[in-house]
């Protein structure tokens, strides 16, 4: 899928360049720009986490930016499950939750853009920055009393102690584990296209779609008893809206 993904970009940043050239050098060049969005990627769930950026005119058509971004990274072997004693749900076998805070710099190429008031402008985007990896331990109810009598005790999942699926009763809140996070230092680069629209040039409004390698120096592990990563890649697509000034 990245090698596909990667000559969709090419092919696209090249049938726009040419009318990038063309436009008049007479286009007002804005100075600052923020927007803010949410984040889907192929290593979340229905929605990653979410982004916010500020970008600052370098010289015609570029601009450099810093952003920070929080996703939760999913295990691919998650599978969700319901205690039939509550009704509740749980992820079988999974051992922390993986929350990642990207902070990074990176350039914006204005590729083409936009008449003052319709429209796309299309943009060139690239960043790199390190990587905060956040294991935070999950924590399920489980009755160790099972059938016959009750004890349930909220604890971290530990497939050598909760050996019963069918005697977990669902999982606990997340902020359980928060005390208990150990971060893990790593490093990301991305790059892709956006694409903004706009009634005014103003506004931005817009989605950025791209491909993204992150590298931790172990693994972070969230399934214990499955392959874990310490090497991640995703595609992804961004939703955002802002302003210019």
């Amino acid at each position: 899928m990245a090698k596909y993904l990667a000559l969709v970009l090419l092919a696209l940043a090249l049938g726009f360049a040419l009318p990038a050239t063309a436009q008049s050098s007479e286009e007002e060049d804005f100075q600052h720009e923020l927007n803010y969005g949410i984040n889907f990627n192929s290593n979340g769930g229905l929605i990653g986490g979410g982004f916010i950026r500020s970008s600052f005119y370098m010289h015609e058509r570029m601009y450099q930016f810093g952003a920070i971004e929080i996703v939760e990274v999913k295990h691919p072997k998650e599978n969700r499950l319901y205690s039939a004693e509550t009704g509740d749900f749980f992820i079988a076998g999974k051992q922390n939750y993986l929350f990642v805070v990207r902070p990074h710099y990176g350039r914006q190429l204005v590729l083409f853009r936009k008449a003052p008031e319709s429209g796309v402008q299309v943009n060139a985007i690239g960043a790199v920055g390190p990587s905060l990896g956040l294991l935070v331990p999950y924590y399920v109810r489980y009755n160790y009393g099972g059938t016959a009598a009750q004890d349930v005790r909220t604890e971290q999942y530990d497939p050598e102690r909760h050996r019963s699926l069918e005697n977990i009763q669902g999982n606990a809140n997340v902020f359980e584990g928060f005390g208990q996070t150990s971060v893990n230092v790593g490093a990301h680069v991305k790059g892709g296209l956006s694409f903004e629209y706009g009634r005014y040039r103003e506004s931005i409004a817009g989605i950025e779609v791209g491909f993204m390698l992150e590298a931790y120096p172990k693994e972070l592990v969230i399934i214990p008893q499955a392959s874990n990563e310490q090497l991640f890649t995703s595609v992804y697509l961004n939703l955002y809206y802002g302003r210019r000034k």
